[in-house]
């Protein structure tokens, strides 16, 4: 990837590494390349964003570099990253811009360009658009006439994606209780509305009151523990936590256990092999699928394809062979045949669907894919340069094998680099928590002494 561009877009602390002036850059370069790609013609980029108080910032800058360079804005204003993506191909758009830093704090933020297919911008544009801004090329700015517009969509926009949402299921819900935590996120714009269209179901919302800093904060899916408390009340049968961009989706049952991606997909794609829905009888994961999820997948029957970290490198794999599932255990789950992107508010219902029609309870579904103690330690790093260092440390080599040999085939191993932030995660799977801590904590110790 380039120096701007990581594996979700361009992620920075706010004013800090990114500010409205890289944004007003990289508003600039994205119309430059939309435009030599139309031979000239104006394009037309939807922009959207969460919740952040940064993200008014870096959309004015976003909305002043792409007009100046001749596009024309769509403005969504707070919308989830999978409404960007609809509602970019809904406007036969040309391209889409969200602006969101998705699970992380709220001082962080980022920049994400679809294309006008609704699908992540190729690694040929972002690098168009990085060597625009990095080698400082001069953009024409438009004048007269040539100058791009405004356009500010109203509630039509929303309630169109959200009858596409409601349209993939068949079922009223009807007689379900379901708790959910918008974490203070986009979702907060949209979640409401959604699940109003069953009257039939019972749904208390809540964490949908930002305030431009308490996104994520304690709340959403990657923080489960007041919606576990919450369902332990015995009051719901399904809680549902998106992300701040809603394109992450994680559930907690009737017990107050969470339901994983790994499970999302097993209970999902276990349905929709049985309706002769998934083609191949195939599903997408990546290299942090829990071991449990990839036992189910043989003892069930389905092919099970892993690709490196990142919901980017699921779809290019679904797209690839025409599967129809994938997705990761943090929560991104892709139905292709419905979204071109993770999309938290879809999985919702598709899993409620399952739910209802099941007649089973969730913690009865969600068994069906056992999770084997898994231990995840991030270890903060300095810098990127830190980063790669002990990526490419011999030292820490050595010791991932020997470790690996030490669980004896009984679990496994992952040291990698986050995308997205200056961390090395280390994964540890074993039958035995106690064992996978060890060995994850031995592994964490030599990384923080590199």
């Amino acid at each position: 990837m380039g120096k701007l561009f990581g594996t979700d877009g361009i992620r920075g602390v706010v004013n800090a590494g990114l500010d409205a002036a890289l944004a007003y850059q990289v508003g600039l370069a994205t119309a430059a390349v939309l435009r030599r790609d139309q031979d000239g013609k104006k394009p037309v980029v939807t922009i959207g964003k969460d919740t952040r108080i940064s993200s008014d910032v870096l959309e004015g800058a976003l909305v002043a570099g792409l007009c100046s360079a001749g596009a024309d804005v769509l403005h969504l204003g707070v919308f989830p990253t999978p409404a960007v993506a609809f509602a970019t191909v809904d406007n036969h758009a040309d391209a889409g811009v969200v602006i969101s830093a998705s699970h992380n704090p709220f001082e962080h933020n980022g920049i994400k360009i679809f294309n006008g297919k609704g699908f992540k911008l190729s690694d040929a544009l972002e690098n168009q658009i990085e060597d625009i801004i990095l080698n400082h090329v001069d953009v024409p700015l438009m004048t007269h006439g040539d100058i791009g517009k405004v356009v500010y969509l109203d509630a039509n926009e929303r309630e169109r994606y959200l009858d596409h949402l409601a349209s993939t299921i068949d079922t009223d819900l009807a007689g379900l209780r379901v708790a959910v935590d918008c974490a203070n996120g986009a979702s907060s714009a949209t979640a409401p509305y959604l699940f109003a269209r069953f009257p039939k179901l019972k749904c208390d919302i809540s964490c949908a009151e930002p305030d431009g800093v308490n996104i994520n904060n304690g709340c959403g899916s990657t923080h489960l523990e007041a919606l576990q408390a919450r369902m332990k009340t015995g009051e719901y049968d399904l809680g549902l936590a998106f992300d701040g961009d809603a394109d992450r989706f994680l559930a907690v049952d009737e017990l107050g256990s969470p339901i994983d991606g790994d499970q999302i997909m097993a209970i999902c794609g276990s349905d929709l092999m049985a309706r002769g829905e998934l083609p191949s009888n195939a599903v997408v994961a990546t290299v942090m699928s829990n071991l449990g999820f990839r036992m189910f997948t043989k003892e069930r029957g389905m092919t099970l394809e892993i690709t490196d970290v990142g919901d980017r490198n699921v779809l290019e794999r679904m797209q690839e062979k025409g599967y129809a599932l994938g997705g990761e255990q943090s929560g991104h789950t892709i139905f292709l045949q419905y979204a071109t992107t993770g999309d938290g508010e879809l999985s919702a219902l598709q899993l409620l669907q399952v739910l209802k029609k099941s007649g089973k309870k969730a913690s009865e579904l969600a068994a069906m894919c056992k999770v084997y103690p898994q231990v995840l330690i991030n270890v903060p790093m300095a810098d990127k340069a830190a980063k790669e260092k002990v990526m490419a440390s011999p030292e820490l080599a050595a010791a991932v094998e020997q470790t690996e040999r030490a669980l004896a085939g009984k679990g496994r191993v992952l040291v990698r680099a986050s995308g997205t932030e200056s961390l090395v995660r280390v994964m540890v799977e074993a039958t035995d928590d106690a064992q996978a801590r060890t060995a994850a904590e031995g592994l964490v110790n030599l990384i923080k002494k590199l």
